[in-house]
């Protein structure tokens, strides 16, 4: 029987009416046909007469908590995936920032999903970083009786591939809670994957069976998911390429593009905070080294793949793995054996692997070897209120030297070297609402952004013009030098005088014999830091997570030791405080 006639001809209905009833049975979820049996079972028993009092209350939904830890906002995108699908199918989802995690509710819990991103050498999403502190600690609640999965999402470029997922899945355990499905560990390209482990992860929780024909119905969602952001398309868009800007001057030691991109249909609803992802394009000439190391120079249509499809500069263990297998290659089977691959691979890509291993290698290997090529991600250094249909961006070209042969980032320089004024890239927008200006506009500010950091803060700031805004603001700057990497120099001159900027404070690091960074120069303000933080200012951080952004919570942290004649301890709770309030928020990579 087709799809679209589920009643039998032989059904005692005219055509008119079988037509009826298949187009509404046809997109019925199991739920709303098991609800509709009962209901009509119901209606018989009662003589077919639809009953004026009450009926009996619903079987209430199965509960399910599904907790996140997100730094660039995947994990959270799934949870609220699984939310979605869990809901059609007769559970009653709740979903959970660690950052707002209480973790005496999990021994409650039931079924439980955690879904967490791996940040940086193995660490935690900065948001998540008191929960799981607490979680892998001593005083950690028992989980007995409690149901759960866990899906780890990370990338194989880093030596601690999905670490914090690992964690989760053996701390649950170890605390007493039952696995309901195998964990997956998912690379960058982890939407497919993602949508098919949460499919077999909510049926392995499903309650066995539903008692008395009874389903449950969660009448609060019954009308739509209405306090859920609507999502942007996950399809790419071509914008043009407007302007093409050095930031940086022609003797500094940088190169950082300001790049205009217009939109033909019109901007996408951005907001200040936000990202723009590109699909670059590799290098052309690492592409013709591996194809003439390979001996698969003639090959057009693998060439055209190389260039635009899959990921030829990410070299994991993982890769060399697959490499060993696809080739039969006995040498790198014995490297992969040998424990020496993670030393090996720092500052190495796919060409020195080849290199190292010759073999005979085919298209097919080629693919099976590399990963897709991944979009990269750039805040947005622009306000539609100000620039329209536009998104403006700043991209530092990334160029380094390791082991005799130039290296370079693949979209930065892509950017930088291969684009110009007229040219077409292919963009996807990527909220963020956990990066965002304060609801209140007589709010203050505090913005700490070096580099191409300061980029959200230029959005910031236009924004908080147009808009005219009461509240003050406050940058932190820093670069190099004060003469040559000054970004946006003459704009911030511009926001003063307007007033949509208060305030400005730099620090180039080598303009001077001793270094001066941001996090010195929030030391030297700190009692008015510590004054306007008193008063309600939200404070933000943008750029380097490794070290910056450290650097720069611990300023904050001694400033209000040293202010306040807090004990550090206490200053660290302080802090954590703005954080758990949303008034301290971090945009780090």
């Amino acid at each position: 029987m087709s799809r679209s006639a589920l009643l039998p001809r032989t059904a005692p209905f005219g055509d008119g009416e079988r037509a009826s009833l298949d187009a509404v049975l046809v997109n019925a979820s199991p739920v709303q046909r098991a609800w509709l049996a009962g209901f009509l079972a119901g209606l018989d028993a009662a003589g077919g007469q639809a009953q004026a009092a009450p009926a009996q209350a619903p079987k209430a939904s199965e509960p399910l908590t599904v907790i996140y830890a997100s730094e660039s906002g995947n994990s959270e995108k799934l949870a609220g995936d699984v939310a979605k699908l869990a809901r059609k199918q007769g559970f009653k989802p709740k979903v959970v920032d660690f950052a707002d995690l209480d973790l005496a509710t999990l021994p409650k819990a039931g079924k439980l999903v955690a879904i967490a991103a791996t940040w940086g050498e193995g660490e935690p999403p900065a948001r998540a970083v008191r929960a799981y502190g607490e979680l892998m600690g001593e005083g950690a609640p028992r989980l007995d009786g409690v149901e759960f999965a866990v899906l780890s999402l990370g990338d194989t470029s880093y030596a601690e591939f999905c670490a914090i997922g690992k964690a989760l899945d053996a701390r649950f355990e170890a605390l007493g809670g039952k696995r309901a499905a195998e964990r997956a560990d998912l690379d960058l390209d982890f939407e497919t994957p993602a949508a098919d482990w949460i499919k077999g992860t909510l049926k392995a929780l499903a309650p066995a069976a539903v008692p008395d024909n009874v389903v449950a119905v969660d009448f609060a969602r019954a009308g739509g998911d209405g306090d859920e952001e609507s999502e942007p398309s996950r399809d790419p868009a071509v914008v043009e390429v407007v302007e093409h800007v050095n930031l940086n001057s022609s003797r500094s030691d940088k190169e950082t593009i300001h790049l205009a991109l217009a939109f033909e249909d019109g901007a996408p609803a951005y907001e200040p905070g936000d990202s723009l992802e590109i699909y670059p394009e590799n290098d052309p000439q690492l592409v013709d080294e591996i194809l003439a190391a390979t001996g698969l120079s003639g090959d057009e249509a693998l060439r055209k793949a190389l260039l635009a499809e899959r990921d030829i500069t990410t070299l994991s263990a993982a890769t060399i793995e697959r490499f060993a297998k696809a080739t039969g290659s006995e040498d790198a089977k014995a490297f992969v054996e040998s424990g020496e691959v993670r030393a090996w691979l720092e500052g190495r890509n796919l060409i020195d692997l080849i290199e190292r291993f010759p073999a005979k290698l085919t298209a097919e290997h080629l693919g099976s070897i590399t990963r897709p090529l991944p979009p990269r991600a750039y805040s947005i250094a622009s306000s539609r209120k100000e620039v329209g249909d536009e998104v403006h961006l700043a991209i530092a070209a990334v160029r380094y030297q390791t082991f005799g042969r130039k290296r370079s980032g693949v979209a930065s320089v892509h950017v930088a070297d291969r684009i110009r004024d007229g040219a077409k890239l292919r963009v996807r927008l990527k909220p963020n609402k956990h990066f965002r200006l304060p609801a209140d506009p007589a709010t203050d500010i505090i913005m700490v952004g070096p580099g191409t950091g300061v980029a959200p803060f230029r959005a910031f700031v236009q924004e908080r013009r147009a808009t005219e805004a009461p509240g003050r603001s406050w940058l932190f700057f820093g670069d190099r030098h004060f003469t040559h990497d000054f970004l946006y120099q003459l704009e911030w001159q511009e926001a003063l005088e307007d007033k949509s900027l208060t305030k400005i404070d730099v620090a180039f690091s080598r303009d001077q014999p001793e270094k001066i960074y941001v996090q010195n120069r929030i030391d030297q303000h700190a009692a008015e830091l510590v004054e306007w933080l008193d008063g309600g200012a939200h404070f933000y951080v943008c750029g380097d997570a490794k070290q910056m952004a450290k650097d720069v919570r611990a300023a904050v942290v001694r400033a209000f030791e040293t202010v306040k004649g807090l004990s550090t301890a206490d200053a660290e709770a302080h802090v954590a405080g703005l954080e758990r309030a949303r008034k301290y928020q971090q945009d780090v990579y």
